[in-house]
């Protein structure tokens, strides 16, 4: 679901994912495993830093694969480098990242606050992404797609 255009918008995607929420909580929370689902479409991610605290933080690149991709990276031409910081952890239950873009590009300016809530259901757990303050640089829709294009490669990752 995206919301109307404004100068701040935000974004919510969901999808139940055949696995129990304390193996998709501990996804979010090791590096390694991040780095191996959190890139969508023809990215790569590499994490540079990271501290699995409330408090603490991490400093994370996405990296186009390909030189002749769409859109420009937000760091470079071909990389999106950002550091976030864990608001909130809710073990098993909620996330709250504040994700700052590394870029010159004003429009790329600001924090943005994702909350990943995660929900027991019948059929598996509810992974839903709420992405809040989206810089005006992104499109909402492009943000969206990527949500839904991690949550797939998280899904392949861990599903039972």
């Amino acid at each position: 679901m995206t919301e109307p255009a404004g100068r701040r918008s935000s974004t919510k995607v969901s999808r139940v994912i055949r696995a129990p929420r304390k193996t998709l909580y501990e996804a979010f929370l090791d590096p390694d495993v991040l780095a191996s689902w959190r890139a969508p479409g023809e990215m790569t991610a590499q994490v540079h830093k990271f501290d699995a605290r409330e408090g603490g933080g991490y400093r994370m690149s996405l990296t186009y694969t390909s030189p002749e991709h769409p859109a420009g990276g937000k760091t470079s031409e071909h990389t999106d480098t950002f550091q976030g910081r864990f608001a909130e952890l809710v073990p098993h239950d909620k996330i709250v990242e504040r994700v700052v873009f590394e870029s010159s590009d004003p429009a790329f300016a600001g924090e943005m606050t994702m909350t990943t809530t995660f929900a027991e259901t019948a059929a598996g757990t509810e992974v839903t992404v709420l992405s809040e303050d989206i810089p005006p640089g992104i499109r909402p829709e492009d943000n969206e797609a990527g949500c839904r294009e991690s949550l797939q490669n998280l899904a392949r990752l861990v599903e039972e």
